[in-house]
């Protein structure tokens, strides 16, 4: 089949090249051109695609990248992945109406349209259709299948991938529910049908929002644990030895990427807006993950006091950037926040991550460098923000005179854990 995805990014990408390699002919389409002359150069900007995988279904004739919404024409189904950001707490569906307007123009009976981009229940059925059918003059459902199928791209995971994860596949009736099963029984192992995209979408949020709490509340006992003089890492694997009724969750600086400090929002911007109800497991949760880069450079200001120093003027070298250890996503990562806290304060921050080579907006004063025994041995302070398996971990507990280690990675004298 003619294949369109809409959307070339963390989730776009890893499902386009996966369809290419499927039997599909794939157009990735993408307004940002600077992206897709990556692309048709062959070269990769996400960890879970490699550049090999790229140009292989390109030399087939497979895959094609392109801005220009004319490929979009001739398709039997299209796929949108585009981001749905935040604005103020308000959902910005910008980019899924306007992909909607787009495929509306060349939309043909018969076709199969999804969505995946995260958003709030109702979005398919009362946001994405209406458009759909006023600018192609058909039917959802009746004259060409519409589904919602929420994306599941966890990066960097080597044992759960696209082709692994079980996903989640509805229809506005029966007729689409299958096109859009049988669409995806070609990429992944294992589809779950659910009854509508209304709880297909429900069920995108209610992953995150799980997460979301659970992170929210260790962080918050591991704020506690500290002042009480508890080893909460150690309290955590001890709980994690029992085989039933419990998760492991572990404490950081924050939460990262699209998913957790974002996609729990929709549902409660949802529930206030229908129901005029307060969602306060999310919105306790939002505060107190929000608020991890504040305590994580408290816990910066307070070692820095115990040694008579402040922090303007010192020296802290950051190891990591992303928001998830083993790759290069920077969005929402609580290390920019981090990073911006300390050099409002007058530090000389430099940072070090093999895997963000992305411009940041802390880019201007932030000094990026490489981890060398030098680097570590100048540094006031080393503040281990995303533990990369990349990292020399016994260099750094050598050389560096002092680590907050925020991930539980390092032991020694000159380690303190958050």
């Amino acid at each position: 089949m003619r294949v369109v995805v809409v959307g070339q990014g963390y989730v776009g990408l890893p499902l386009a090249i996966r369809a290419a390699e499927a039997g599909h002919e794939v157009i990735g389409y993408d307004v940002d051109a600077r992206r897709v002359k990556t692309l048709a150069a062959g070269e990769s900007f996400v960890e879970d695609v490699s550049s090999a995988r790229i140009r292989a279904a390109m030399d087939r004739g497979a895959y094609r990248p392109s801005d220009a919404a004319r490929d979009c024409g001739g398709f039997d189904v299209a796929v949108v992945t585009v981001p749905t950001p935040l604005h103020e707490g308000t959902p910005d569906l910008s980019y899924i109406r306007e992909s909607a307007v787009t495929l509306a123009r060349y939309l043909r009976p018969g076709a199969t349209v999804v969505l995946e981009s995260t958003t709030y229940p109702g979005t398919t059925q009362e946001l994405f259709a209406p458009i759909l059918e006023d600018g192609s003059g058909l039917t959802a459902g009746t004259d060409f299948h519409l589904g919602y199928s929420p994306e599941r791209i966890d990066p960097g995971n080597a044992v759960w991938g696209f082709k692994e994860t079980p996903k989640v596949v509805s229809g506005v009736n029966e007729s689409s529910l299958k096109a859009v099963r049988d669409f995806y029984d070609d990429l992944v192992d294992t589809t779950v049908p659910v009854s509508s995209p209304k709880e297909a979408e429900l069920a995108k949020l209610l992953e995150n929002t799980f997460r979301h709490v659970n992170i929210a509340l260790v962080n918050e006992i591991a704020m506690f644990a500290h002042h009480l003089d508890i080893d909460v890492w150690q309290a955590i694997e001890a709980a994690s030895s029992k085989p039933f009724g419990f998760m492991k969750f572990t404490p950081g600086p924050g939460v990262g990427g699209h998913c957790l400090p974002i996609d729990p929002s929709y549902l409660s911007w949802r529930v206030q807006r229908e129901l005029g109800q307060s969602f306060r497991f999310v919105e306790l949760a939002n505060d107190i993950n929000n608020h991890m880069p504040e305590y994580v450079t408290r816990r910066i200001i307070d070692a820095f006091n115990e040694r008579r120093r402040s922090v303007n003027g010192s020296r802290v070298l950051l190891l990591g950037l992303a928001y998830k250890k083993n790759t290069g996503d920077a969005r929402e990562s609580p290390a920019l926040r981090i990073t911006q806290l300390l050099l409002d304060m007058g530090a000389q921050v430099r940072a070090a991550d093999p895997h963000v080579v992305e411009s940041l907006p802390v880019d201007a004063r932030l000094v990026r460098v490489e981890v060398t025994a030098e680097e570590l041995a100048a540094a006031d302070m080393v503040v281990l923000l995303t533990d990369h398996d990349g990292f020399d971990y016994e260099l750094v507990a050598e050389h560096a005179p002092f680590v907050l280690d925020c991930r539980r990675r390092l032991s020694g004298s000159n380690i303190e854990v958050l």
